[in-house]
């Protein structure tokens, strides 16, 4: 019979595993048997040395025991598995037993093994069958999951037993409850009888009353699979049951897991009320599924689903639904949409790597956009649908410096009477190849850049509504150029050629069946750079002066008799003006002799780098007037081009500005401003406001915010940090406003409101969506719901998901709830 006061040691690495042996050998606490004094670090039946046997002999220097090194990280999962037996650890007021049978320890008693701990008064462990009883006070802390009751009975080595009248934590999602018993299966996994589960944390008072609760006959819990599964459940928020059902499932985490997902229903104009009760299915770590039927009241039922998979070198996603007899329609509707990439890489540098892209999109009629003016699957929230569909199949091949790709681009114009759109071309097919060198040699000059890129289209559309024949397109650009780089700027003189040849499929106006067009370009492009250090408002900056001066020459040739399939002007901002043509697409080659100055000057932090401000404005000198023009335009003979002036500041975190204006000297009349800010000093705390006007086409003011309401009546909460709120009973306002002016009225709304209830949370969001002119007299037609979820933290959602809504509408809106970083076993660590 051994007796022992209860004594608590701080042990180094080395002490640590020397008391183990000598606490494993005193009480006979081997793991689940006889116990074993091994020396440290020798696999058991090991032959030691002769030496280390000899008691007080002084081992050899080879014979030592490795020295183990010291962390300041602590183990989240301890050593373990076959062939590893993990020492066990006891303390209490009073030690006894019987050596290799049975040990009891009484006052104060406590056990340990690897990441588990068993405290109670008592607690017996009986050796030969590794079981131990406890009785009073019972606590485990398995791996930072809590359990509290009066009595246990459990096999340490495989945690296997039970827990009578026990309250649980988890770890995980800080999720508790209680039961008349629980049943441990294993470590991971237990089954717990008339149990009780919420998130809800415990507030003041005796009448407290969690906000949401299941209770349920059985409640099993896989820590493993993060899953819960409740049957005969009830769960009840504010006290009135909101779901009953014989069984149901639930997450303990954000982790993936094959179920019925919560229901979900919405109120729109358009189709009226939906019902989705969606079915996921995790079919492996890179592959799942999910069905959704819907029930839409003014429709019918609508079948859809989606199948997603991610490998290593490609990934996918395929969604389609299908609506049989539409009420409103009277025929079967349907669309589908499927994304797919991927690379797949020989490992040889001859060969090279093969790559390819599809986007394909189809509906079943022209007045799909207008009835289904959102996509999401189960009510989900996704963009508005599109009138132009694109279904676009690519695949591209490279080696060294040369690469290749072959593309199919098919449109699909959805087309409204009241509305038409002169659909664009089809590219069936499109075949380029590109060879590029840089830094060359070439005839006793270094540094040489020159590439040469052809492109070969066939372009196919409805004639009757393009007016001009179809056509095979063959182009082809080459150019080289000698960069100079230095610290202090940079001089680059370049030379294009460009050519085309057409072969139409019908007669142009001069009754031409084919075409062609060559047109050289010389650029010179150079810039300078200048720093100085510089301090605003009391803080230091690196400020910079960057003038760029870029010219180009285009002699002019005639392409007013050639067809534009792809070209138009390149929009009026600091990239494209200083590029050689003022086009896009291959249809123009724009005539210039032009010179395009411009001048930046930033302020940079001086530690880091960031840019705190920059201030740019650029203009652009014609010396002769530019002949080549789009049908429909007119020569362009102005000897200045507009200026553009930007501005971007960032001057503290809280606070930003972007803005850009193309000013009209001759007039004093802007054509075009853009000018943004936005307002953010805290977590959940964003106001950000624009205005945008283009002369004689639109002018918009829009602003978006999320904002706790409860700043009106000073209660600032808590900075608790992103993904966790700023505490209970906080209200968020949140929405974005975008208003016409030539139509005085808002086009877009989203407005709602958002309560934290600390373990549940309330939106309710009103979108209106303008979809465009659909019946002939009248302006517009819009589309408006309502998105209504109530969210049970660490639980599920119930409604219609608003988050992707706001999360696309509103600039830096942030989840009240966000999963982080899993918690480490030591939060709870006794």
């Amino acid at each position: 019979m051994h007796r022992a006061s209860r004594t608590r040691f701080i042990l180094s690495p080395v002490t640590h595993a020397v008391l183990s042996l000598v606490s494993c050998t005193v009480l006979g606490l081997g793991h689940g048997g006889t116990a074993h004094a091994q020396v440290m670090g020798q696999p058991q039946g090991q032959v030691r040395d002769p030496d280390m046997s000899v008691p007080g002999a002084i081992p050899r220097r080879d014979a030592l025991p490795r020295q183990l090194k010291s962390s300041p990280m602590l183990a989240e999962q301890p050593p373990g598995g076959p062939g590893i037996e993990l020492p066990t650890f006891v303390f209490g007021d009073r030690l006894s037993g019987r050596p290799e049978l049975e040990t009891v320890i009484d006052g104060n008693a406590e056990l340990r093994r690897g990441a588990s701990s068993i405290r109670a008064d008592q607690l017996a462990y009986d050796q030969p069958t590794d079981v131990v009883k406890a009785r009073g006070n019972v606590r485990i802390n398995s791996a930072g999951n809590l359990f509290n009751g009066p009595e246990l009975e459990i096999k340490l080595d495989t945690f296997e037993g039970f827990f009578t009248r026990p309250d649980y934590r988890f770890l995980q999602n800080d999720g508790y409850g209680s039961a008349r018993r629980v049943d441990f299966i294993d470590d991971k996994r237990l089954v717990a009888y008339d149990a009780s589960f919420t998130t809800c944390q415990r507030g003041e008072g005796p009448s407290w009353m969690p906000a949401w609760i299941v209770n349920a006959s059985r409640i099993s819990f896989d820590k493993e699979a993060d899953v819960g599964e409740a049957s005969g459940g009830v769960l009840r928020f504010m006290s009135v049951p909101i779901l009953a059902a014989p069984t149901f499932s639930f997450p303990l985490s954000d982790k993936r897991k094959s179920g019925l997902l919560p229901p979900t229903i919405g109120l729109d104009s358009v189709n009226g009320t939906s019902v989705s009760i969606p079915y996921y299915f995790d079919i492996a770590p890179q592959r799942d599924a999910t069905f959704a039927p819907t029930f839409m009241s003014k429709r019918g039922v609508d079948l859809a689903g989606e199948f997603r998979y991610l490998e290593r070198n490609y990934r996918g996603e395929l969604r389609a639904n299908v609506l049989f007899n539409d009420s409103l329609r009277d025929k079967t509707r349907w669309s589908y949409n499927y994304l797919s990439s991927g690379t797949f890489n020989t490992g040889l540098q001859s060969v090279g790597g093969l790559g390819f892209n599809l986007n394909l999109n189809r509906v079943s009629d022209n007045n799909y956009w207008r009835d289904f003016p959102s996509t999401g699957l189960g009510g989900g929230t996704n963009v508005l649908t599109q009138r132009l569909l694109t279904s676009d199949a690519s695949v591209g091949w490279g080696a060294g410096y040369f690469s290749t790709t072959l593309r199919a681009l098919k449109y699909q114009t959805l087309q409204d009477v009241n509305s038409p759109i002169v659909p664009p071309y089809d590219r069936m097919p499109q075949l380029t190849a590109t060879y590029t060198r840089s830094n060359v040699p070439v005839a006793g000059l270094s540094g040489l850049d020159y590439s040469v890129s052809t492109d070969y289209t066939r372009f196919e559309s409805d004639r009757l509504l393009t007016r001009q024949p179809n056509a095979h397109r063959t182009f082809a650009l080459a150019q080289i150029s000698r960069p100079w780089i230095q610290p202090a700027g940079y001089i680059t003189p370049k030379l294009l050629l460009n050519t085309t040849a057409y072969q139409f499929d019908g007669p142009l106006i001069n009754g031409a069946r084919s075409a062609s067009r060559t047109v050289p370009t010389f650029s010179l492009d150079s810039g300078l750079t200048f720093e100085r250090d510089t301090s605003f408002f009391g803080q230091a900056f690196t400020q910079t002066l960057e003038p760029r001066a870029f010219y180009v020459n285009t002699p002019y040739r005639d392409q007013s008799h050639l067809p534009n399939y792809d070209s138009g002007l390149n929009a009026f901002n600091f990239a494209t003006l200083f590029t050689e043509n003022e086009f896009v697409g291959n249809d123009r080659i724009s005539d210039s002799n032009v010179l395009t100055t411009g001048v930046i000057s930033r302020l940079l932090n001086p530690d880091t780098g960031a840019e705190a401000l920059r201030l740019g404005i650029a203009q652009r000198v014609r010396f002769k007037d530019r002949q080549v023009r789009l049908p429909g335009e007119v020569p362009v003979s102005e000897r200045l081009s507009d200026l553009l002036l930007g501005a971007t500041v960032n001057l503290t975190p809280a606070w930003s500005l972007d803005s850009t204006v193309q000013y009209n000297p001759k007039t004093n009349v802007s054509q075009r401003s853009t000018v943004g800010a936005r307002y953010s000093p805290s977590n959940y705390r964003v106001i950000s406001a624009a205005y945008r006007r283009q002369r004689n086409v639109s002018e918009q003011y829009d602003i978006g915010w999320q904002w706790p309401i409860n700043d009106l009546w000073g209660d600032k909460g808590k900075d608790l940090g992103p993904g966790r709120g700023q505490g209970e009973g906080r209200w968020y306002s949140v929405g974005r406003l975008n208003y016409s002016v030539p139509d005085k009225k808002l086009v877009d709304v989203v407005v709602g409101l958002e309560y934290d209830g600390c373990c549940w949370i309330g939106r309710v969001v009103l979108e209106r969506t303008q979809l465009g002119t659909v019946l002939a007299g009248s302006k517009s037609s819009n589309s408006t719901r309502i998105l209504f979820q109530l969210e049970f933290v660490g639980f599920s959602r119930i409604g219609n998901n608003p988050l992707k809504t706001l999360k696309a509408n509103i600039p830096r809106y942030q989840y009240l709830r966000e999963q982080g970083a899993a918690p480490s076993r030591f939060t709870n660590y006794d």
